[in-house]
């Protein structure tokens, strides 16, 4: 009884999926906006893209506070732009522009935003899990009341920095929630020939808390990540959270995926989060007027982002050094 008592309004789950679906379909049609962009050659570089995983960002990015920092990956466009990044400097930054906001220099691996607390990406597989590690023991020592979240794919589950992390964040009991998107794809093969034991088993060795989520769904994703990060910022210690999912796209935009079966890959695409969520909403009571006219206001922002970003003059040669090397004279 009062489970039921305590239940949100039919109106409050309607406002609430709303604005995760909103967030999701933002993060979808700006990707979907890089494919084209990349297709002309508009977009220097590869891209990965986070099609079909966007529940997992948006679920994640609802359960934190301003204080709060995350690492991303590679496939890492949904994290930042559901954490908040503005979508101007986002569209500038990988098209290499000058007023990207890392100034056109780090592109879609490396686009970060201190000021939001996203510490941004490198091209090592996993490498993102001692930065958030680090940050979370910032956030300890400072008393900032902060959570770390470290993203990463299952084909980082082999890599030993995060075996050594497991084991220097129990012991610290550091405010860090690592947030693993299971796709069942590690680059080019199926994560069951990389990895031979279970992400579970791994951190109960250690002692973690561990939650397994429908990383589609993007309200169970939310409400898994909402404990986490509460019990990470409680001094409960480090939390674990797996996030099953599918990779719609290849690892890299362009990749052929002939290496995949044509059923696995229609699976993927009737998994859709996006969709999933739409429907929800209808059943809500929401019309599809309401959700054609949202959607039709999020493509228009992105419309415009891309035409700011083509707008925006290339980065100078001159400062290519600069924030790389010491001049000499200030030594």
């Amino acid at each position: 009884m009062s489970t039921r008592k305590n239940a949100p309004s039919p109106a409050a789950q309607q406002e609430r999926l709303l604005a995760l679906w909103q967030t999701m379909t933002l993060v979808r049609q700006a990707e979907l906006a890089l494919v084209r962009l990349f297709a002309d050659s508009e977009v220097p570089g590869f891209i990965h893209l986070s099609v079909g995983q966007e529940g997992i960002s948006t679920g994640v990015a609802s359960a934190l506070k301003p204080q709060d920092t995350l690492a991303t990956n590679h496939r890492g466009h949904g994290h930042v732009l559901a954490r908040g990044m503005d979508l101007d400097g986002f569209f500038k930054e990988i098209m290499g522009r000058a007023g990207g906001l890392c100034q056109g220099r780090g592109g879609s691996m490396h686009v970060a935003d201190l000021s939001l607390g996203i510490l941004g990406a490198n091209g090592i597989v996993g490498a993102g899990i001692p930065i958030a590690l680090g940050s979370a023991i910032a956030h300890a020592v400072r008393r900032t009341q902060g959570v770390a979240v470290a993203f990463f794919g299952d084909g980082a589950m082999a890599e030993g920095v995060l075996h050594e992390t497991l084991n220097m964040a129990a012991l610290w009991k550091c405010p860090l929630l690592l947030v693993c998107e299971n796709n069942g794809w590690s680059e080019f093969s199926p994560t069951s020939r990389q990895f031979a034991a279970q992400l579970e088993a791994l951190s109960g060795a250690f002692g973690i808390a561990y939650q397994k989520v429908d990383g589609n769904n993007v309200l169970a994703v939310s409400d898994a990540s909402r404990r986490a990060a509460e019990a990470a910022r409680s001094g409960s210690g480090p939390q674990v959270l797996e996030c099953i999912t599918q990779r719609v796209r290849g690892h890299y935009e362009g990749d052929p995926q002939k290496y995949r079966d044509a059923a696995e890959m229609g699976l993927a695409a009737e998994a859709d989060p996006v969709q999933r969520a739409r429907a929800a909403l209808l059943e809500l009571g929401c019309t599809e007027a309401q959700l054609q006219a949202a959607g039709a206001e999020i493509d228009a922002r992105v419309e415009a982002a891309v035409a700011a970003a083509r707008a925006d003059a290339l980065p100078a040669f001159e400062p290519a050094l600069a924030d790389v090397y010491t001049p000499e004279h200030s030594r």
